[in-house]
This record gives C-alpha cells, sequence and structure tokens, in this order.
C-alpha cells in the first residue's frame, strides 16, 4: 500500500494516504489570495499529513493561480495568471477526479468531503455551487474562509480586537476588494456566486452539504465567514461554526501555534462522524 504522498490528476494534485485509512478523503485547497500560496506551505501540506496522519486520505490541488500586477508591491514581481473561473475548474477538476477514484484510494464516496483555507475555503465552497445533485460531497470543511468581496464592517467587539492588534488587520474592506477584482480580473459587479459565494441566497443553498467552519478570532473576514454561516442557517442547513481563540488569520500556516493543532482535531473529529 502506497503511504507516502504522491502526484496525481495529471499533476494537479497531491494525494496523502491515509495511516489506517478509515474510508474518509478531503479534497483540500489552500489559501493565499488567490494569487498565492502552494501545496507546499503548512495550511497545504502539513494540514494534509495531519489529516492523513489520522486515517484521512487528503487530495491537495494545485490550483491555478490569479496573476501578480506589476504594480502590486515593490519587493514582489509581477507574474502572470490565471483569472477566474480557472482555480474555481481546478477544485470541480480535483473534486471529480477524487470520486472517479474514490475506490483504489481507499476512500468511500460517501465520506468525501471538500474543503480549504481562506481563499481555498472560497474555492471549496464556490465548487459545491457548481455541482450536480449527485456529485455533492459528504461535508465542506471551510477555515477561516473569504466568501464576500464587499465585506461587512466588523462589530464593536471585532473592530476592538483589531484596533489593539494592528499586525493582525490585513483585510480591510479596500484590500477584499482588490482581491477579488484582481481574481476575477476585473469589477465584481454581476460575478457568479461560485466566485463570491457569500452571495447566495437561501434557494441558491437549499441543497448545499453540512458543514464546519473555523474562523480566526482577530480576522476581519470572520465577518464574510459568518454571514455566510448564518446564510446557511437560514436556508436550513446543518452548519457548525466556531472561531479559534487568540488567534489571527491563517492560523494553519503556523503549526508552532497550539490553535493549529486544536482545529486539526476538530477537523478530523468532524471528518470521523462520516464513518459509521
Amino acid at each position: 500500500m502506497i503511504t507516502t504522498p504522491f502526484t496525481a490528476a495529471d499533476g494537479l494534485a497531491r494525494v496523502y494516504p491515509a495511516d489506517h485509512s478509515d474510508g474518509t478523503g478531503l479534497v483540500w485547497a489552500h489559501g493565499g489570495a488567490f494569487a498565492f500560496g502552494d501545496i507546499d506551505m503548512p495550511e497545504s501540506d502539513w494540514v494534509a499529513r495531519e489529516l492523513a496522519a489520522r486515517g484521512t486520505t487528503v487530495i491537495s490541488v494545485d490550483y491555478r493561480l490569479a496573476p501578480v500586477p506589476a504594480d502590486f508591491r515593490g519587493d514582489m514581481p509581477a507574474r502572470d495568471g490565471a483569472h477566474y473561473p480557472a482555480g474555481s475548474d481546478d477544485m470541480l477538476t480535483g473534486w471529480r477526479w477524487a470520486r472517479s477514484h474514490a475506490d483504489e484510494l481507499g476512500i468511500r464516496p460517501d465520506r468525501l468531503a471538500i474543503g480549504g483555507t481562506s481563499a481555498g475555503g472560497n474555492l471549496a465552497a464556490g465548487a459545491v455551487l457548481r455541482l450536480g445533485p449527485d456529485e455533492l460531497p459528504a461535508l465542506v470543511v471551510l477555515a477561516y474562509p473569504t466568501l464576500l468581496a464587499v465585506q461587512p464592517e466588523p462589530d464593536a467587539e471585532l473592530r476592538a480586537k483589531l484596533d489593539a492588534d494592528p499586525e493582525a488587520d490585513l483585510f480591510p474592506r479596500d484590500a477584499v476588494l482588490w482581491m477579488y477584482e484582481n481574481y476575477l480580473g476585473g469589477p465584481v459587479d454581476d460575478a457568479p456566486i461560485a466566485a463570491i459565494p457569500g452571495l447566495a441566497t437561501t434557494s441558491d443553498l437549499a441543497t448545499f452539504p453540512p458543514t464546519l467552519m473555523v474562523n480566526g478570532d482577530v480576522d476581519e473576514l470572520r465577518v464574510s465567514g459568518e454571514h455566510f454561516a448564518a446564510s446557511l442557517a437560514a436556508a436550513g442547513r446543518e452548519i457548525d461554526v466556531v472561531f479559534e481563540p487568540d488567534t489571527r488569520h491563517g492560523h494553519l500556516n503556523r503549526p508552532e501555534e497550539e490553535a493549529a493543532m486544536r482545529t486539526i482535531e476538530r477537523i478530523a473529529a468532524r471528518l470521523k462522524t462520516l464513518t459509521p
């Protein structure tokens, strides 16, 4: 039996076979504002290894990134990239590959989940909104996702936490809007809900699968996560939304923090519920 990670799906994905598989699987996407990050960063590689050690086979999708414009930052060179729907298409391809190869991967199709961190959480939620009713995952796992391009202002409690920790205040409204415009390659007006899942209505969410959402604590993106969670609840969907105390955005990218392992245990425990 293969126990070390290997490349699959014509180079699109890296598979992390489970140790002592319990039949669960997770198609996973890293974050990085749609334009950055890779499958070697901790919130991809470390997360996959930790979950595989707990019995879940993880398929990490190396999706196409949006471009880096010439005027983005002085110390960062411009880079070509691909706008929406490229990354979303790659998530769909990764998901469908995992489903079609579930047997050989030791995954029960009815125990296959999808998820991601930050922008990867957006890609996961957006992919679900594009799937047919017979393709839906058993579970959606969203870690500190970004789900709205025009982000509501944080409430007074979160605003006070951000003001007290300026280094954590990474996602003001204008920065988030720019991130989405760069991802889309133009204005966010009339963007499809698969690109901005937070715009989904209750009717759009009528068949959305059970969802676990773990938000950051001192993280302005938490606002869009909570908005989406409220929409899921209004649609009568199963949604478990929590925040990891005392965390800034991206804590799964910092395995040295205790909160990272707490979130791994949360995700692993929820995946275990998919087993009989």
